[in-house]
């Protein structure tokens, strides 16, 4: 059975109609009592782990009334993926409640060193783990380490501050994700001669910049025909990308690609389809949305890099439970995969 990336729920019960015992039979394994052949303690051990059931710390905590209060740190934005996590949050407030976990949403700048510290310094007060978008800045670095140092467990979502301390990182390889938008622009531009373009919304955001790291790799040794100019950064807001893009579109006659990072992705189509560039400038994005599905299928975008938004809510809730009922993570539970989405594959 492959990993879900639901939250886990498994019961005893579970336990034993998958393991095809009895429940006292899980029971007598789960505490090491004698009377249980060992194939069959192979086989529910097995299923324990495949289940995810963590019965010891959560059942001890719910029986003292011990509780827990979660806050994810979240842009302070329109941005449809992003959206899409807090919606999430949302959907399991009340399986968290039933288990004596609370989770607190708190808009910010993220894009802002100032303001998302402040943020973390204020959450830092009241809650036993944050999970945040982060931005990879001296400041947030040295908050995320206090906040460790005095007992906050922070995993890092979307974005990665790696050089500090945090718990966790929940999201993407994103070199590997920019290494695909490479890949994908060079193969569809063919042998055209050119130019290719990169829209960030800023790379002091970890995610961006190794995406752009990973891009620049495959374009200098996979395609000699192509040339990658300099990054501009529109803060992933709709309005900007949509001038820089036309810029781009004006100042670089010979632009065959365009590597859109992070979101903006809107502001992207509607230059391409203002200058009449659709299909003669090959379009690389990020997620699938309302709006980039529309994209793909007018053949504004030609592919998307896709990651499960809610998927990444979910693991982040799992890996700060886990953390706080000092409980195994299953690393393959928690990894976060990308896909490539065209039009002809469209879900």
């Amino acid at each position: 059975m492959a990993p879900s990336d639901e939250l886990p729920v498994a019961t005893i019960k579970d336990v034993a109609r998958e393991a095809g015992v009895s429940v006292a039979t899980v029971d007598r394994v789960l505490h090491g009592r004698a009377g249980v052949r060992k194939a069959t303690v192979d086989r529910v051990e097995e299923t324990i782990e495949r289940l995810g059931f963590r019965p010891h710390a959560a059942a001890a905590e719910l029986a003292r009334g011990r509780s827990y209060r979660f806050c994810f740190v979240m842009p302070k934005s329109l941005n449809v993926f992003m959206n899409e996590i807090k919606e999430t949050v949302l959907k399991e407030l009340a399986w968290l409640t039933a288990r004596r976990t609370l989770v607190d949403i708190v808009e910010t700048d993220v894009f802002d060193p100032a303001a998302l510290t402040r943020t973390l310094e204020e959450a830092g007060n009241r809650y036993d783990g944050i999970a945040v978008v982060a931005l990879d800045d001296p400041r947030v670095r040295a908050t995320i380490d206090d906040l460790m140092a005095s007992g906050v467990i922070v995993v890092t979502l979307v974005s990665d501050v790696p050089a500090s301390h945090r718990a966790r990182y929940v999201g993407i390889d994103n070199v590997a994700a920019g290494r695909t938008a490479g890949a994908l622009i060079g193969r569809f531009s063919g042998s055209r001669k050119g130019k290719v373009a990169v829209i960030a919304g800023a790379l002091a955001l970890s995610d961006h910049t190794d995406r752009f790291i990973g891009i620049s790799r495959v374009i200098a040794s996979d395609f000699p025909n192509l040339e990658l100019i300099l990054p501009v950064e529109g803060r992933d807001d709709d309005a900007t990308n949509q001038a820089l893009t036309t810029r781009l579109l004006t100042e670089v006659p010979d632009l065959v690609g365009i590597y859109n990072i992070g979101a903006g992705t809107s502001g992207v189509a509607a230059a391409l389809v203002e200058t009449g560039k659709v299909g003669q400038v090959v379009f690389v994005g990020h997620d699938l949305t309302t709006h980039t599905r529309r994209f793909l299928l007018t053949g504004v975008m030609d592919a998307v890099i896709s990651q499960n938004p809610g998927r990444e809510a979910r693991s982040a809730l799992r890996i700060l439970q886990a953390l706080a009922r000092r409980e195994p993570i299953s690393a393959a539970q928690e990894t976060i995969g990308i896909d490539i989405v065209i039009r002809e594959n469209l879900p």
